[in-house]
């Protein structure tokens, strides 16, 4: 079973959600809204991918942080720290498989090659 990661409200997220719906595939949706993300699953990814992919700095919540806060967030550590106190801050949506990342953001293309 997949896991799409993300928030309800985003756009990105949205399409993600409409095209896995559309092509019948299966999905279970965790909103980091409700239900948070902890250090494990974040340290879990940053296995696969480096903090610098997973920490969304084109958005608004990181766009908004201090230049002081941006320079902080320097290392893994610092970078799991913040996913948990802003979850809007990650990159979305992640879609995970078996503790895997198979997709991070929304490309129609890739999510066809994916899941088809």
């Amino acid at each position: 079973m997949l896991t799409l990661y993300g928030i309800p409200n985003c756009n990105t997220v949205k399409k993600a959600r409409t095209w896995l719906q559309e092509n019948n595939v299966a999905y279970e949706f965790h909103d980091y809204k409700k239900q948070g993300i902890d250090a494990e699953k974040i340290e879990n990814w940053m296995t696969q991918q480096p903090w610098e992919k997973l920490v969304n700095r084109a958005g608004m919540t990181y766009r908004k942080l201090s230049d002081q806060e941006k320079a902080a967030i320097n290392d893994n550590a610092s970078a799991t720290k913040l996913m948990i106190e802003k979850t809007s801050v990650i990159k979305r949506p992640i879609v995970e498989k078996d503790g895997n990342i198979v997709a991070l953001g929304f490309k129609e293309d890739e999510y066809q090659t994916l899941f088809s």
